[in-house]
């Protein structure tokens, strides 16, 4: 009778009792095993006969990474050696640390060697020539485990103190790497000695690394936020000793003190087989094939071929999988619809600097399109994925229409939201409050609070739609939540308050079609979607208008009272990338404002936020850190971008010292009210962080850095300090002249747009009158420079708003108090000729 009891492999005593690891080579072809003797073995992949031996080698080796001619081993004597694999010899020692080593990796390029030992410094030494090193300090804690990302970017540390420290190796070769992230509360303090693992494995994907938790379970943390992710759980009952992922990624492979290994699938986190083994402390997945090598602390090495059943193969076949995200970046932007060309798919990707694009998720294009060919004379030999041509439904190479279809869109965004991060994301953020919600694994839990509790109640809600987006004023809220299946995209709309028993609705979308951004004001509802239509309803359901504007893909929109601004792709530019055109429009009087015209974006900027002011003024915050209101918008053709603010150039940074970026809330008050990010974030997390606001500043001069308080022992030139006061001085009032003109003209566009209430207008004057006495002070200095400097101070009082000549008088009293006689005259004819009427005269010719 055939035995039924599945197939173990045998153990193979390679080494003494310790202490055992293993490592293939890149091409598959040879096992590497290091143990507690000095013995190194070397398993041919398919041989199933005596290892090649290595007697010339260290005793209690801790650690060994594989590169295809060579490999690299770390002691505990503090020795770490290279041997090639073609001679099976030891080669010479690349590095040596005065304490016992822990752990060493190679770079994916095997150029780099990171060795870990009990110093308080992890080491990076080149494996071609080791006068070459490089130093981890920040961490100053002895480090347990090590392990390079699958590009070679960064360094990841498991350190005793139960923090995993992140390195940046972007810098030049002879700086030191600089710590970017600590990433705490996913792992716990570790001892050295211990058997127990927190071995950072990075997903073959580059965009995440498990982890061994104390809970025994194995959590995920992505690179883009450093946030938690999945979590493998409820599999070990002991503490995890070893994990690998397989080679594309699709499963994961542990081993724990529980004597079990188990195979885990990475798309669901379930465990698909267990096995069997005790005292496992290394696995090693073969490159290419259905084979798992692992050792344990017997100094047995085992080989197991066929570890996946076939019942599960066909994981291993399958292409390069994701990393295990809660809300996958690139599943969510790879949804969205393109135009098509005479009936062919628009072949498209995002900016490369865009949120959603793959180049900014894998910081950096993919590996396979640095070698490329490219197809000059259009012959067709460019190869896809599946091994053919690439020809488009016109039956020519698609490489000879490249440049007529490889267009970059502005990708589509929600004003003061934010991407997933973790298991979070905030759906809206403004000045009236924030709305943000949780994933709990089928449901969501959305929370709504107000900065203002006096006017509203803070709430929170169960959320089984999985909203996606939000709106909130002071009315009431808005949500949105994708279509899913055969349930089409819906609409929810929730007043604060109401005086009738229905105080909400809901609408859905045309089946298929998503909304892509939403606006809210007291009277419109305004959204814009993947079929390129921009839906108006009113503010409790009712459809009031539906249209499908002419830039296309839609990118955003903002609205404020009747007005909709709606921002599109339109046609691209010789770099490839559309250029973004905007629409504004009444929407209760049917009237368009600006049709089609530009946003105004510096070359490779992308926008990153669309509001309009409190005064009802559009803004836009573009990714160079500037501000921009638009002037004269209600004009048809008159419409001109302003610049409020770069930030770039603000105070607090001048020194240099200082990196920071801001994520936009609003302008009100004449201020920009922002949320500081530091650390390199491009969006605000968890805890609310606090508002900040700023002045606005015309960018006219980088600002200096701050002057030194003067040494009062030291002899210092009294002009030189009065000239920089005055210069300081001169600018302010520059900058305050600029910014009350564009107030003004803002201010003079409403009032005569709404014919020009007694209030609009006593507050033009009152900002004319301000404008008046920022040029009067700019005179006075002028003036007091002496006077080579009459033409511009001249010209100072010619710019002056004021029509009685109470203003000029007092130009005038000025010039006579500096003794500047003739620019006195020059500027009471410039008075008497204002308050005339002359001037309007000569400007009218």
């Amino acid at each position: 009778m055939a035995s039924t009891a599945p197939f173990r492999p045998r153990a193979r005593p390679a080494h003494t009792q310790g202490s055992t690891h293993c490592a293939y080579t890149p091409d598959g072809s040879k096992l590497v095993t290091v143990g507690s003797n000095n013995t190194i073995r070397l398993y041919k992949t398919g041989f199933d006969g005596e290892p090649i031996n290595i007697d010339d080698c260290q005793e209690q080796n801790v650690s060994v990474a594989a590169a295809d001619d060579f490999f690299v081993v770390g002691s505990e004597d503090g020795t770490v050696s290279v041997y090639s694999i073609n001679n099976a010899a030891f080669d010479r020692f690349l590095l040596r640390t005065s304490l016992p080593i822990r752990d060493i990796a190679l770079s994916p390029d095997t150029t780099w060697c990171a060795v870990a030992s009990d110093e308080l410094t992890v080491k990076l030494v080149r494996t071609d020539d080791n006068s070459k090193l490089r130093h981890l300090r920040a961490h100053n804690k002895p480090t347990k485990h090590v392990s390079f990302d699958t590009k070679g970017d960064t360094i990841s540390l498991a350190c005793t103190d139960g923090v995993v420290y992140v390195y940046d190796l972007g810098g030049a070769e002879t700086e030191d790497p600089e710590l970017i992230r600590r990433v705490d509360g996913v792992i716990g303090t570790l001892d050295i000695e211990s058997e127990s693992s927190a071995d950072i494995a990075w997903h073959p994907d580059g965009r995440a690394f498990a982890v061994p938790t104390p809970t025994r379970d194995i959590q995920v943390v992505s690179k883009n936020d450093w946030e938690r992710q999945r979590v493998f759980a409820n599999g070990h009952t002991g503490e995890i000793t070893a994990l690998a992922w397989s080679p594309n990624g699709a499963m994961l492979a542990s081993a724990g003190k529980d004597k079990k290994i188990l195979l885990w699938d990475t798309k669901t986190q379930a465990v698909i087989s267990r096995h069997d083994f005790a005292n496992v402390l290394d696995i090693a997945w073969h490159p290419t094939s259905n084979i798992i090598s692992f050792t344990n602390s017997d100094g047995e090495v085992y080989i197991y071929p066929d570890f996946v059943s076939d019942q599960h193969a066909s994981l291993l076949k399958l292409p390069k999988q994701p990393a295990p995200f809660i809300h996958d970046p690139l599943a969510e932007t790879s949804n969205l619809r393109r135009p098509d060309t005479n009936g062919l798919p628009m072949v498209s990707r995002p900016r490369r600097d865009s949120v959603g694009s793959y180049d900014s998720l894998m910081d950096g294009p993919l590996p396979e399109d640095e070698d490329f060919v490219e197809d000059d004379d259009g012959a067709g030999y460019v190869i896809n994925g599946n091994g053919k041509r690439v020809m488009d439904g016109l039956g020519e190479p698609l490489s000879k229409r490249r440049n007529v279809l490889e267009i970059e869109y502005h990708e589509a965004f929600q004003p003061g939201s934010t991407p997933w991060r973790g298991n979070r994301k905030y759906l809206c953020l403004n000045l009236i409050g924030f709305v943000w919600t949780v994933d709990q694994d089928g449901h969501n839990t959305v929370t709504v609070e107000f900065y203002d509790n006096e006017f509203h109640r803070n709430f929170h809600f169960t959320d089984t739609s999985l909203y996606d987006k939000a709106c909130l004023t002071e009315n009431g809220v808005v949500f949105s939540c994708p279509p899913t299946g055969d349930t089409p995209a819906t609409l929810f709309y929730r007043p604060h308050e109401s005086w009738t028993h229905r105080t909400d609705w809901k609408t859905q979308l045309p089946k298929g079609e998503a909304v892509l951004a939403m606006s809210l004001t007291d009277s419109f509802l305004t959204v814009t979607t993947t079929a390129n239509y921009v839906r108006i309803y009113t503010l409790f359901g009712i459809p009031y208008k539906v249209y499908r504007p002419k830039s296309s893909p839609m990118v955003t929109c903002a609205s404020w009272r009747d007005y909709v601004m709606t921002i599109g792709n339109g046609p691209a530019g010789g770099d490839g990338r559309t250029r973004l055109l905007y629409t504004i429009e009444n929407i209760k009087r049917d009237e368009i404002c600006q049709n089609e015209d530009t946003v105004a974006l510096p070359p490779g900027a992308t926008l990153k936020s669309v509001f309009f002011s409190d005064s009802g003024d559009p803004c836009i915050y573009d990714s160079t850190g500037t501000l921009l209101t638009l002037l004269h918008w209600r004009q048809p053709s008159r419409a001109c971008w302003i610049p409020l603010l770069d930030t770039k150039l603000l105070p607090r940074l001048a020194s240099g010292r200082k990196s920071e970026t801001y994520f936009p809330i609003a302008v009100a008050d004449n201020k920009f009210h922002c949320i500081i990010l530091k650390g390199g974030d491009e969006y605000p997390y968890f805890p609310r962080p606090l508002l900040s606001e700023f002045e606005f500043s015309v960018p006219l001069t980088s600002e200096p850095p701050n002057k030194k308080k003067p040494n009062p022992d030291a002899m210092e030139d009294d002009d030189t300090v009065d000239a920089t006061d005055a210069d300081s001085e001169n600018r302010k009032l520059e900058q305050q002249y600029l910014l009350k003109g564009i107030e003004a003209a803002q201010l003079q566009d409403l009032a005569d747009s709404t014919r020009g209430s007694h209030k609009q207008r006593s507050q033009l004057a009152r900002v004319e009158l301000e404008i008046d006495k920022a040029l009067l002070q700019l005179l006075a200095i002028e003036c007091r420079e002496g006077e080579d400097r009459g033409m511009r101070a001249l010209e100072v009082v010619e710019l002056m708003r004021d029509r009685t000549g109470r203003m000029f008088e007092a130009a005038g009293k000025i010039a006579e108090r500096y003794g500047r006689t003739i620019l006195g005259e020059k500027i009471r004819e410039v008075g008497e000729r204002r308050v005339s009427g002359l001037e309007d005269d000569e400007e009218d010719l």
